[in-house]
């Protein structure tokens, strides 16, 4: 456990040093600024400590992010509109909505693909092409023509996240599918098998190590979009609502700490992801 844990260690320590002298060299003007103004000096060892403590830095300090998230997590309700868990919640519903959309239009999308040569054709290459298109483009014609037949709140915001989180899942499902080799799929031809049953008993099972794979990128795609649908709505609740709320206020230690949400958000969703695997890997017999 040491040996895997000092690499770590030491890289999170070369990126806090860095964070930290990066914060100095870019708050150091505001302060020196302050200082002319005053008719006064500013040495080196208060330059330091000032560059530390601004209310509203241009690249806040560690111990400033750390310290605004531990506020409006712990020391805030879970129902106020200045927590994290609030917002994170807000944000989470429309994520998982998404993934759950974009994960079964994914699997009967390539499952179509395999069992159709029109739909391997025509399909797969308007599936790439729709990932061309950038999506802080396409989110705001989404949210109004979804508004225009009266769905608004979360459904625009799980249609953004489907429309980010399906093309992993059809690329992995399809990839899996098509895993089988010859021999396993003449073996099955030998049996006298069923279209449905080679689904079942072969394709299916061999397809699902991809299809766990590509849905750890789908769920993280899946919170980016849930984020980005917050954006042009003007959102009052949400992760995306907190960035909006700081960019406009000038709050970057409230919009760094909604950033490191948002990574906690979605590393815990990419870990269930992977316990779900385990889970199934287990019943299907795999060895630890």
């Amino acid at each position: 456990m040491l040996h895997h844990a000092a690499p770590v260690a030491t890289v999170v320590a070369i990126i806090l040093a860095l964070w930290y002298l990066g914060a100095v060299v870019l708050n150091a003007p505001w302060v020196r600024d302050q200082a002319a103004r005053a008719g006064q000096e500013v040495t080196l060892a208060e330059l330091i400590p000032a560059t530390m403590a601004q209310e509203r830095p241009v690249l806040p300090a560690p111990h400033q992010v750390a310290i605004e998230i531990w506020q409006t997590t712990v020391e805030k309700s879970v129902t106020s509109k200045r927590s994290l868990v609030y917002h994170g919640w807000i944000t989470l519903s429309a994520t998982l909505l998404g993934f759950v959309m974009g994960t079964v239009l994914g699997m009967a999308l390539a499952i179509g693909i395999i069992h159709n040569r029109a739909m391997d054709m025509s399909v797969m290459p308007w599936v790439i092409a729709s990932q061309t298109i950038p999506i802080l483009a396409i989110a705001p014609m989404i949210i109004v023509v979804l508004n225009a037949v009266g769905l608004s709140g979360l459904i625009p915001k799980a249609m953004i996240s489907t429309y980010l989180s399906f093309f992993p899942v059809v690329v992995g499902m399809t990839k899996g599918l098509r895993s089988p080799d010859a021999l396993q799929l003449d073996l099955m031809t030998t049996y006298s098998a069923s279209g449905a049953q080679v689904f079942w008993k072969l394709r299916f099972p061999a397809s699902l190590p991809y299809l766990f794979t590509s849905m750890k990128v789908a769920v993280a795609a899946s919170l980016v979009g849930a984020i980005v649908g917050e954006l042009p709505t003007g959102a009052v609740a949400g992760l995306g609502a907190r960035l909006l709320a700081g960019s406009y206020y000038g709050q970057t230690i409230q919009i760094w700490a909604a950033l490191f949400a948002a990574a906690f958000l979605a590393a815990g969703l990419v870990a269930a992801v992977g316990l779900a695997k385990g889970v199934v890997d287990r019943r299907m017999g795999a060895r630890a």
